[in-house]
């Protein structure tokens, strides 16, 4: 008789910092981004766990051991005059897909969403991640075709700012 795998969603503590940023950091892997990791476990502490936190985590377990994260905050939405979250990362590790912890991530975030009386859950996937796409198409999420993502970053950013 095989067991099945107990699989549990927490909220993410000060003690995960370390956690989280090796999260991260196999998440640019995965997306072929680790170079412009520039992140530090004090940001994650700092940004996550301060007296001005901003920005919210989730962890993902598998019969007590880490396995995923889902790292968010909240967004406005001016059409809807509501908030709204925005699924900044979501990872599962690679020996862990297909366990239910991205579900199970982004069922929590759902769930939040319709209990805090929120107007939507968005996030952005690259275009080349076939099995994410498919992943999230199975969950009933409609690509935004007709948006296309704007970044302004390091000298852009500051010639702008100076402007």
């Amino acid at each position: 008789m095989s067991e099945v795998a107990s699989l549990e969603i927490r909220e993410a503590t000060a003690a995960d910092a370390g956690l989280i940023l090796g999260f991260i950091r196999e998440l640019a892997d995965y997306e072929r981004l680790l170079h412009e990791v520039e992140a530090t476990e004090g940001d994650v502490v700092r940004d996550l766990f301060g007296p001005h936190a901003r920005v919210f985590c989730d962890i993902a377990e598998q019969d007590g051991a880490p396995v995923g994260f889902a790292l968010w905050f909240y967004n406005y939405s001016t059409f809807r005059g509501r908030h709204g979250i925005w699924l900044e990362d979501l990872f599962v590790r690679p020996d862990a897909r297909g366990s239910g912890a991205g579900k199970a991530l982004l069922k929590g975030l759902a769930q939040r969403c319709v209990e805090q009386g929120l107007a939507r859950l968005e996030w952005a996937v690259l275009n080349w991640n076939a099995p994410s796409i498919a992943f999230y198409d199975s969950l009933g999420a409609s690509a935004l075709d007709d948006w296309t993502s704007r970044r302004l970053t390091g000298e852009a950013l500051a010639r702008l700012a100076g402007a």
